[in-house]
């Protein structure tokens, strides 16, 4: 049975189009028509879809750096009485939004939370790379910092699934460089401006990919796909006492202790002192 009303005391998660506004849902027009106020990242860009459909709603922000007070704003007044719509400036509020806290204060006070499906960067990019597709992980956006990204893809460096990353086109390259340091040369789909007039898909590889775009200056948004882990390609994960194991084979082959502890240490991840005082026990 369709839910075709907007009941009052709700929050409804709208999806809205990532660039072609013909992917905006008749059913999504008409619950931002019929909500009592609209939860939008940036109202400047949402009062731009809205009035592309002649739909007039009071909106009210809600960002990263608000989303604490004026979730606790927003749930008080959906308690009272009143529905809300949370969109996001483009695709699916939550997913790698701020969304995703409201939608946690809702459940804490028993607010019922309906979605209204649309368009979705990842599922789209993913669907159109020609990477396989039964199993994938989201992994959003790498951090601007740079340990704190390469601890991320050292940390998902043996996941077999295909791998799905947000991109900005000023961090591209670094981030393509990153992966080939953690990954080797895996194969990645570049999905580039989905839907919108210079939508474009790079099916290559993280050497290519970082060829190219050492070359071309990025533009527009990126998703990247990348393909996962291969069995031969996955690390063991050491313990000390394996790591010493194979130190004490590397001895037996004419090494000298501090020749197989460094051995040991590169091929683990562990450091060599500790290896190297086991070795001397």
């Amino acid at each position: 049975m369709e839910k075709n009303t907007v009941e009052k005391g709700a929050l409804y998660i709208v999806g809205t189009p990532i660039g072609n506004l013909g992917d905006f849902s008749p059913r999504a027009q008409e619950v931002l028509s019929e909500v009592d106020f609209i939860a939008a990242e940036d109202t400047r860009v949402t009062v731009k879809l809205l009035n592309h459909f002649d739909i007039k709603k009071p909106l009210i922000s809600y960002f990263e750096h608000n989303k604490f007070e004026k979730g606790d704003y927003i749930c008080g007044r959906i308690l009272a009485g009143e529905s809300c719509a949370l969109v996001s400036d483009a695709g699916m509020p939550a997913i790698s939004d701020p969304g995703e806290l409201l939608v946690m204060q809702c459940a804490e006070r028993d607010i019922p939370v309906y979605v209204v499906p649309g368009p979705s960067a990842v599922v789209s990019a993913l669907a159109v790379s020609g990477l396989p597709t039964g199993r994938f992980s989201f992994e959003g956006f790498l951090s601007v910092n740079k340990k704190s990204r390469r601890e991320h893809l050292s940390e998902i460096k043996n996941d077999k699934r295909t791998l799905i990353f947000y991109e900005a086109p000023h961090k591209l390259i670094y981030t393509l460089k990153d992966m080939f340091e953690a990954f080797g040369d895996r194969k990645i789909s570049i999905v580039r401006e989905i839907t919108k007039i210079h939508e474009e898909v790079k099916r290559t590889t993280l050497s290519e990919a970082i060829k190219f775009y050492d070359e071309n200056s990025p533009k527009g948004e990126f998703v990247l796909v990348l393909e996962g882990a291969k069995i031969e390609e996955m690390v063991k994960e050491y313990t000390l006492e394996d790591a010493v194991a194979l130190a004490e084979e590397k001895m037996e082959e004419g090494l000298s202790a501090s020749e197989a502890a460094k051995f040991a240490a590169n091929a683990s991840k562990l450091k060599k002192g500790d290896i190297y005082r086991e070795l001397n026990k």
